[in-house]
């Protein structure tokens, strides 16, 4: 019998009915295990009482061993308020641990990092800066999830200026990465170059903005950006800069700075004669229009980024003359998944001891990414995740340059930092390929496929 093809509407359900199903019988997603032998009761003697003793005087002494003998220096804190969960919107913090608890997987499985989902019941941007604050020396590093806009500016801002550890919003720097990866190969497929191509970017909130300061850092011109939200485009004469000016001064700044041609209007008058079209707007089918893609130039890239329905299916925008088509899905080719870039951009700052994170190693890590794909073609812009070698990769070149740019705490030539990276992720995968092969890991998928 030939395999039944499913339509992308039938395949997301599959998804989805999936996930409550195994959720249910696995409860969680991850676990704790200790990692040092107990041979026998005595050895509590050195891992706790009495020995332990010696070890909290010495990091009082100096609260920097803290990143040489304890935990810290592999531990991520994931922080969320549940207010932009996904394409849901704010469901809460409750509601938002399924979704963080599959953050820390990926950050385990693929980046070797301990990855502790910690969502918040907080009201205020300052609550979560005073909870970010306070678990400060638990962690070597945060990655922020999910948090609304413009909330989301503020609290990175003010975080990254007052915490000597990375912190990195992931809606926000994560998406940005991997966005300039996969257009850097995509421009190199149509043959364009960077400061003479024109970009629209297709919603104005945490992902794009970023993304827009980011194509800066990279070299892209700010007059051949353009931004556009629910509202229209972004321009210094739409009658809501004051508003922006005083709630959302990020927002305001790219409506200041950009769109030098002073495009006006509707979304379809943005589309005419770019080259790039980046979504991060609400999700589809219909949320971009073919007839909107065939206004663009000759061979449109085209990334409609919205989950888990893409802003128009990639079958469409071909139809409509898009020469590439990336999304957020990996059941489509080109996924655009900040799984590609958050493990190794992770691994390479705690293996560094860094301080902190900028555009500058975010430019170095997308890069890195593209440069992993050594043939691009429209159907191949950036690497799969279970392409292994790239997380180290990436790793490795995160953290050299945050050794050039004074951020870290330790120092080691990129080869070094790329064999630390590879010996950490290994030994990580295969004590989870053990697990599963002896059963410890319970395997309950059975016969489900989930549209593979």
């Amino acid at each position: 019998m030939g395999t039944i093809r499913m339509n992308d509407e039938e395949r997301t359900r599959m998804f989805n009915e999936s996930a409550i199903r195994l959720s249910e019988l696995y409860k969680g997603k991850i676990n704790t295990v200790s990692k040092v032998p107990v041979r026998d009761l005595r050895d509590f003697s050195i891992w706790y009482t009495p020995g332990v003793a010696a070890v909290s005087l010495k990091i009082a002494a100096n609260p920097e061993q803290s990143f040489n003998m304890t935990g810290r220096w592999n531990s991520v804190a994931i922080l969320t308020d549940g207010t932009r969960v996904l394409g849901l919107g704010n469901v809460g913090p409750e509601a938002a641990m399924p979704v963080m608890e599959g953050k820390a997987l990926i950050f385990n499985y693929l980046g070797g990092v301990n990855a502790i989902p910690i969502p918040m019941r907080v009201k205020t941007q300052d609550e979560f800066i005073a909870v970010a604050k306070a678990l400060e020396p638990s962690f070597g590093g945060y990655n922020m999830e999910d948090i609304e806009s413009p909330k989301c500016f503020f609290i990175l801002e003010k975080l990254q200026k007052t915490l000597n550890i990375p912190v990195w919003h992931d809606d926000q720097l994560g998406t940005a990465s991997i966005i300039l990866a996969g257009l850097i190969n995509s421009l190199r497929v149509t043959g364009r170059k960077i400061a003479d191509s024109t970009v629209l970017l297709m919603g104005s909130g945490a992902a794009n903005i970023a993304a827009a300061h980011l194509l800066f850092a990279a070299g892209f011109k700010p007059g051949n950006i353009i931004m556009a939200d629910s509202k229209g485009v972004l321009e210094p004469e739409r009658q809501d800069m004051d508003s922006l000016m005083i709630n959302n001064p990020w927002k305001y700044q790219l409506a200041m700075t950009t769109n030098e041609g002073r495009i006006k209007g509707s979304i379809e008058n943005a589309f005419k004669g770019v080259d790039v079209v980046i979504s991060a707007s609400k999700p589809g089918p219909d949320t971009i229009k073919k007839e909107w893609i065939s206004s663009m130039n000759s061979d449109p890239i085209v990334f409609a980024l919205a989950n888990p329905v893409p802003e128009i299916w990639p079958h469409a925008a071909i139809e409509a003359g898009a020469k590439i088509v990336a999304t957020g899905r990996g059941d489509f080719p080109n996924q655009i998944n900040n799984s590609l870039i958050f493990p190794g951009v992770f691994r390479g700052v705690l293996d560094a001891g860094a301080r902190g994170v900028n555009f500058q190693i975010m430019v170095e890590a997308a890069y890195e990414i593209a440069n992993f794909v050594e043939q691009p073609s429209p159907e191949r812009i950036v690497p799969t995740m279970d392409e292994w070698e790239l997380y180290p990769r990436v790793a490795a070149a995160v953290a050299y340059k945050t050794v050039e740019m004074n951020l870290a705490r330790k120092s080691d030539s990129k080869q070094g930092f790329l064999k630390t990276a590879t010996e950490i992720i290994e030994s990580n995968r295969k004590i989870y390929s053990k697990m599963m092969e002896s059963g410890l890991i319970k395997n309950y998928f059975g016969d489900d496929k989930s549209g593979r």
